[in-house]
């Protein structure tokens, strides 16, 4: 959930866009895409502990369209104002797609995951993404693919089968549990990388609000479900629906979008690893829950394999006048 504080593009703005985008980019000082990351890992931290406490009062889809709703509204209320977003047919098809992927299918299958098992493995379980971001940005944003890369996802996925065991002692519910996450994960992947090109030119709180709205549209058929539920919830849980919405869906997707806008996209996929600890953290607290114990090994070899993909070779000397382009800072 992110909002643009990416001043850089008026919005509806022609051609000149992309310049204001930039040139805002590289006049942002360097705490605030710091803080928007801060704000979205908190706030997507918290949202694990939710959904796993409202999972005897609403269903998967039921809660999915409820807090997509919410977000879709508190974006508009921001986003409206600063005027009409002008997407061409190509970022359309792009906004579509991450309101289908990250928005819809994303909520609906860690809903239903974390009805399976409990939110610190859930949490660990998205964070294979980095590692997929990485590789779908080598593939598709032109940034470079490493041995480091390769073995970081080896020792990420083998970190993934460590939980997939832990939580098959349960049964078979919570092997479900496990891939319905690892799906969360992979169209957050894909939804990212999908997102890195439309905020280089677009408002981050516009590109939220849409893919957000889209999302809410998707779900439309669960809102029977979203009605009855509704109406038999105890207040409380309602309104840690209205919660959902709020914060770790209009607030939190807008900050990272903005983050997205000063960093590259794995760099800023990888931060995501401090969303397990505080989601372990968060449920012990709250739920008087946690992984069973192989889940953390597990998750400590998913978190080594992020951590090694991030490594960089060392680059070789080049003359100065044939350095590279740094990158964010």
């Amino acid at each position: 959930m992110r909002t643009p504080l990416h001043g850089a593009t008026g919005p509806g703005s022609p051609a000149p866009a992309p310049r204001r985008t930039t040139a805002s980019a590289t006049a942002a000082p360097g705490w605030l895409p710091l803080a928007a990351v801060a704000v979205t890992l908190l706030c997507w931290a918290s949202a694990f502990v939710a959904i796993r406490h409202l999972a005897d009062d609403f269903s998967p889809g039921a809660l999915s369209l409820g807090r997509l709703l919410v977000g879709a509204l508190v974006l508009a209320a921001v986003a409206l104002p600063q005027g009409l977003p002008r997407p061409t047919r190509r970022e359309w098809v792009s906004i579509v797609a991450i309101g289908v992927l990250w928005f819809g299918i994303y909520n609906v299958a860690l809903n239903e995951g974390e009805h399976r098992v409990d939110a610190g493995t859930a949490a660990m379980l998205i964070q294979v993404a980095p590692v997929l971001i990485a590789l779908l940005a080598a593939m598709f944003l032109g940034e470079r693919f490493t041995a480091y890369l390769g073995l970081g996802l080896a020792l990420a996925f083998a970190g993934v089968a460590l939980i997939s065991l832990s939580s098959s002692e349960g049964g078979e519910r919570d092997l479900v549990g496990v891939l319905l996450c690892l799906l969360a994960a992979v169209v957050y992947a894909i939804s990212l990388v999908l997102q890195k090109p439309l905020v280089a030119r677009l408002s981050g709180l516009h590109v939220t609000w849409l893919a957000c709205t889209v999302g809410a549209v998707a779900c439309l058929p669960f809102a029977g479900n979203l009605l009855t539920e509704v109406a038999d919830a105890p207040l409380g849980s309602t309104l840690w629906v209205v919660y959902l919405g709020v914060f770790p869906t209009a607030i939190a997707f807008t900050t990272y979008a903005y983050a997205l806008s000063h960093m590259s996209a794995s760099n800023l996929g990888v931060t995501t690893y401090l969303v397990p600890p505080l989601t372990i953290v968060m449920g012990l607290l709250f739920l008087s829950e946690s992984p069973p114990a192989m889940a953390y090994a597990g998750g400590a070899l998913a978190l080594v394999g992020v951590a090694v993909a991030r490594r960089k070779p060392r680059a070789t000397r080049v003359p100065r006048e044939a350095a590279p382009e740094s990158g964010p800072a």
